[in-house]
């Protein structure tokens, strides 16, 4: 089993950005002005929480690691009540409630990414329940992971849709848990835009090994399909090609740099983790089609050995974890193919490696 670090804090992290948040709350739409500025209370309140909080958990449901997930689905019933009723375990039938039942899938394809790729057993690696609440609060336009659960919102029905449609969106909140339970990075700065671009690089895997695809196949997208039909985007962010993932009238532009040259300083968004995470999520997508391939396997390796080898500090910088990542490259494949498209991708997006 990987590395815990001790004393860790609970954090709370939403899939869509505040900035997005902050435009639709200006907007002259009264409806779409009104869910956004709840969706934008609700965080508050649950960062709030996650402040005075300290994790507790959900025990394993064994002494010894299953190789299959324990999945716990509530729903909200729109109050803004966690965890809710219970309405679907582990090895219960689908329900006839179709967000239920994209949640529990979305669940057991994040663990079998985990399990099945790196040897990983749960969010913890020790075989934590995974436990999630739907329909929570009304028209809430976002998706959470607080420390112990993920939430998920219905969205609007116009701007965003069902938080549960996109399977990689479920992936990014729950790797939020395996980045707490390993790196523990602070949701600050740097360290937390690597914490965002590491749940997006694990989302998108997790989304490419369900669906079989190359590297050179998929979308690299995260959050597509969540936006409404009428929105001018295709996504919430693209590591691809960041900055390019929406350009809309009411929503605004995405904002995302893909190299330090166009770095944002902003107190903002905990120093802009949802906005300058794409420089990291830029060097991922070079490394993975570098390779060719599957993703999930030599490039998706070498992240995760990152991530869980215990020598990256939770204040880490991106010089930092390039760093480690090179030297996870090295430990693992030597000095060779790998090693030399590591150094290329961070390279690519200017990010010094020392």
């Amino acid at each position: 089993m990987t590395p815990q670090r001790p004393g860790r804090r609970p954090v709370f992290c939403t899939v869509v950005p505040p900035h997005i948040l902050d435009k639709l709350a200006q907007a002259d739409d009264a409806a779409v002005s009104r869910a956004a500025t709840r969706t934008l209370e609700l965080d508050a309140a649950q960062r709030t929480r996650r402040r005075i909080a300290t994790v507790r958990g959900l025990a394993p449901t064994t002494a010894v690691p299953s190789d299959k997930p324990d999945r716990r689905v509530h729903d909200a019933q729109n109050r803004e009540v966690l965890p809710g009723r219970k309405v679907r375990d582990e090895d219960d039938p689908p329900t006839g409630d179709a967000t239920v039942n994209r949640a529990h899938a979305g669940l057991g394809a994040t663990f079998e990414l985990y399990l099945k790729a790196y040897g990983r057993r749960s969010i913890d690696d020790s075989g934590l329940p995974l436990v999630a609440t739907v329909h929570y609060g009304q028209d809430y336009a976002n998706a959470f992971w607080n420390g112990e659960q993920m939430v998920f919102g219905d969205g609007d029905g116009e701007l965003f849709l069902d938080f549960t449609l996109p399977v990689d969106v479920i992936g990014h909140e729950l790797t939020h848990g395996v980045v707490q339970y390993t790196a523990n990075l602070e949701y600050y700065g740097q360290s937390g835009a690597l914490n965002e671009s590491v749940s997006d690089v694990f989302g998108a895997l997790i989304k490419q090994y369900g669906l079989g695809q190359l590297a050179k196949d998929a979308d690299w997208l995260i959050g597509a399909g969540l936006l409404g039909p009428n929105v001018e985007g295709v996504a919430l962010r693209s590591m691809k090609a960041p900055g390019t993932a929406y350009d809309d009238d009411v929503l605004g532009k995405d904002p995302q740099p893909a190299t330090m040259d166009d770095y944002v300083r902003t107190n903002r968004d905990n120093g802009g983790v949802h906005i300058n995470s794409g420089i990291p999520n830029h060097a991922f997508y070079l490394l993975a089609t570098e390779l060719g391939g599957n993703a999930w396997e030599r490039a998706g390796q070498i992240w995760y050995d990152t991530l869980t080898g215990g020598e990256l500090t939770p204040d880490a910088d991106f010089s930092e974890f390039a760093r480690l990542t090179l030297a996870a490259a090295r430990s693992r494949y030597g000095a060779g193919t790998e090693l030399e498209a590591v150094t290329k991708a961070w390279s690519s997006v200017g990010v010094p490696t020392g």
